[in-house]
């Protein structure tokens, strides 16, 4: 919504301002898109359109619209080279001082009302567990979508409580009754066992009934942390939750966006691909490219291709071992090249070849894929679309080294599973570019 609604501030504000720059009315409304566009695209690029905006202050916003502002001016300007028929040479700087004010203005509103307690929502949590907890501390977090305040928990028999005491509500009182009491908007469903009789099926058919809506901790978690929670899944909420679009539109619509992106990206870092291999090469005289088997689409193997980042003899023993954060093994150069991630820019050609997707689940090794569907409830289901270069996983988790990474990227991986889409897939890659430029987000 913010997006759309600066899209058209900013419009407005080259058609207002077109007759300082523009002499050709007929080239108005295609050049004023054109600059919005780019403003936009810009202020993206930069993290103006992260969902944690909404929690920062005006000061924090004017740091961020300033550089965000200078990278359209210059985006502006190489278009007007490159099409100089819509005398975009001409914008001057009234219209970006226009436009940078009208947007500051915007979020001064936009975020000055969502802050505001009239649009917070009171929840309830039927539970008392570990996942209430978590529930609890994602309200309190910025990561979530929407400003909550958990007014309080209601115990379930059986649970070990891991809340604070105080907020524990009256258990004698119907759920309906405590709802109406404290104005709750929302009641949340932390209880993992439902078969004891200690579950309020009743009480919250109730509660549907009367109009307070009632939600389960998975659809929880995915709506407002972009997660599918394994420790609190059915397998019930996979098979009749919607999603997984694996129709032949959305295949085509991934395939057109893969092909775009990684021509477009490969061109662009092409001089950077040639000073890395010229690195690699010089560092110590090995190969430049690393092949290594991995998992793919339906449980294929293929070939991954990547620049060399690691000593020759990495795996001397011809164990495969789990990569790690300041790994020992990574050359100097290696070091670099992994964290601009460079080192992943040759999967373009396995994303020609349709071995993978530019955003998707990140592929593993065989070996690890074996134990990890082993010990993960679920852990296969990543392997029903192709793998990708990015993920939502990789821009919103730490680098995995460890069983319990690869469980905590599995919730975003099957967020992305149940969820894709090509507005989804954009997102990530703006995400995947502030990653890069500023080490924001993930690994």
């Amino acid at each position: 919504m913010l997006l759309f609604l600066e899209l058209s501030i900013l419009l407005a504000a080259a058609v207002a301002s077109a007759p300082l720059w523009l002499s050709d009315p007929g080239q108005l409304y295609m050049a004023a898109l054109a600059f919005a566009v780019v403003m936009v695209f810009s202020m993206g690029t930069l993290g103006m359109y992260q969902h944690d905006q909404s929690r920062e202050d005006i000061k924090s916003t004017l740091l961020r619209i300033t550089p965000s502002f200078v990278l359209g001016f210059g985006l502006m300007h190489l278009l007007a080279v490159l099409l100089p028929q819509m005398q975009l040479g001409r914008l001057g700087s009234m219209v970006f001082l226009l436009g940078g004010g009208a947007v500051l203005l915007a979020r001064l509103v936009v975020f000055t009302s969502a802050q505001s307690r009239m649009l917070e929502q009171r929840l309830i949590i039927v539970g008392d567990g570990a996942i209430a907890r978590e529930c609890l501390e994602l309200a309190a977090s910025s990561i979530g979508f929407h400003p909550f305040r958990v007014v309080g928990f209601v115990p379930v028999q059986g649970e070990m409580r891991a809340v604070p005491p105080a907020m524990l509500l009256p258990g004698d009182l119907p759920l309906l009754t405590l709802a109406r009491r404290y104005a709750a908007d929302e009641i949340v469903v932390t209880v993992g066992d439902r078969r004891t009789g200690a579950y309020p099926v009743r009480q919250l058919l109730e509660c549907a009934l009367g109009g307070v809506p009632v939600t389960d901790a998975a659809t929880f978690f995915e709506r407002e942390a972009c997660q599918i929670r394994v420790d609190s899944l059915q397998p019930s909420y996979l098979i009749f939750g919607g999603g997984f679009d694996q129709s032949l539109m959305r295949a085509t619509v991934k395939r057109i966006f893969d092909l775009l992106a990684s021509a477009a990206i490969g061109l662009l870092a092409m001089p950077v691909m040639l000073a890395t291999a010229l690195a690699i090469k010089i560092e110590d005289g090995g190969p430049v490219f690393y092949r290594q088997e991995r998992v793919g689409r339906n449980n294929r193997l293929f070939q991954v291709l990547k620049f060399r980042s690691m000593r020759e003899d990495a795996e001397r023993n011809g164990q495969p071992q789990w990569a790690e954060q300041d790994d020992p093994r990574v050359t100097m150069v290696g070091r670099w090249i992994r964290k601009l991630r460079i080192d992943e820019l040759p999967q373009m050609l396995n994303v020609f070849k349709g071995e993978m997707s530019f955003v998707g689940p990140r592929p593993e090794r065989a070996y690890f894929v074996d134990q990890l569907c082993e010990r993960i409830a679920y852990y296969n289901v990543r392997h029903g679309i192709k793998p990708g270069i990015t993920g939502l996983a990789q821009v919103r988790y730490r680098y995995g080294a460890s069983v319990e990474d690869a469980l905590r990227k599995l919730q975003y991986d099957l967020y992305y599973v149940k969820n894709n889409s090509l507005f989804l897939d954009l997102l990530i890659l703006v995400d995947t570019v502030q990653v890069v430029l500023f080490g924001k987000g993930g690994r």
